[in-house]
C-alpha cells in the first residue's frame, strides 16, 4: 500500500488484522489527545479556555489521570471549576433560577475536549479510508482481510460513506465489503453464543464447548466496540 503523511497511521491501525481496525483507530486517537491535554498543552491559554467551556467525559478523564501528572490534571480541574464557579452556579444566588445559566451546565456534562478531538481525528480518518479503498487495490484487500468491523464502527463508516465519502458508483461494493466484515462475525458470534446457550442443556453433557467459551465477552465486544475487562480477574492477579 502507497504511504505518505495521511497514510501511514490507516496502515497501522489495519495491518493487525486482529479485532476492529476503527476500533484501534479510535483508541490511538483517544491516547494522542489524553497526552497532549495533560501535556505541554497544558499551560497553552488556548488550550485551557477550550478544555474550560467543554470540560471532560468521565473516560477520559480516567485516561487523563493515568497518562498524566496529578499536578497536570489538577491545573486542568482547577481552572475549569473555577470557570464553573464564576460564571454557571455562584455559591450565593437570589430570584428564579437563571435558566440560560442551567442550560450551560446541561451542556456541559454533555461534552468533552477529547470526544471532540477523536471524532475529528476519525472524521478525517474515515475520508483516507475512503480515498485508499477508492484508488489502491493493495488496500482494498488489507481492508477485506480484517477479522471484524464492530456494530458502533459498522454504522459510523457506512454513515459517512453515503454522506460522499464514497462515489454512488463504488458504494456498492464498499457497502457489500464492510457488510462482510461485520455480518460475516455476527453469524460467528451468534452461532458461538447459541452454541453456548446448548452447553447448559443436560443433553449437550460432554460435548467439546468449541469456541464458545468467551463468546459473551466477544459479543459485548462487538456491540459495543469496548472489550470486556473481567476485574476479578484482575484482582485475583494481584493477590
Amino acid at each position: 500500500m502507497k504511504e505518505d503523511i495521511t497514510t501511514i497511521p490507516i496502515n497501522d491501525v489495519f495491518e493487525p488484522k486482529v479485532g476492529c481496525p476503527l476500533c484501534r483507530m479510535r483508541d490511538m486517537l483517544e491516547e494522542r489527545s489524553t497526552v497532549y491535554v495533560t501535556g505541554a498543552a497544558m499551560m497553552e491559554p488556548d488550550v485551557r479556555i477550550k478544555t474550560n467551556e467543554a470540560g471532560f467525559c468521565r473516560r477520559h478523564f480516567g485516561m487523563m489521570i493515568k497518562c498524566g501528572t496529578r499536578l497536570s490534571n489538577a491545573l486542568i480541574l482547577q481552572s475549569h471549576l473555577d470557570k464553573i464557579k464564576t460564571e454557571l452556579i455562584p455559591k450565593d444566588v437570589k430570584g428564579k433560577p437563571d435558566k440560560k445559566k442551567l442550560a450551560a451546565v446541561k451542556t456541559l456534562t454533555q461534552t468533552c475536549f477529547c470526544c471532540d478531538k477523536v471524532n475529528w481525528g476519525m472524521e478525517h480518518m474515515f475520508q483516507t479510508i475512503f480515498a485508499s479503498y477508492t484508488n489502491d487495490a493493495e488496500f482494498r484487500r488489507l481492508y477485506n482481510s480484517q477479522q471484524f468491523i464492530c456494530l458502533e464502527h459498522f454504522s459510523d463508516l457506512m454513515t459517512a460513506a453515503m454522506n460522499r465519502g464514497i462515489s454512488g458508483k463504488l458504494l456498492p461494493d464498499f457497502y457489500s465489503d464492510t457488510s462482510k466484515l461485520c455480518g460475516g462475525y455476527l453469524e460467528t458470534l451468534h452461532a458461538d453464543i447459541s452454541h453456548f446457550c446448548t452447553m447448559f442443556d443436560y443433553r449437550s453433557k460432554g460435548q467439546s464447548w468449541g469456541n464458545s467459551k468467551d463468546a459473551i465477552e466477544r459479543s459485548i465486544e462487538f456491540l459495543t466496540s469496548e472489550p470486556v475487562i473481567d476485574e476479578s480477574a484482575e484482582q485475583d492477579g494481584k493477590n
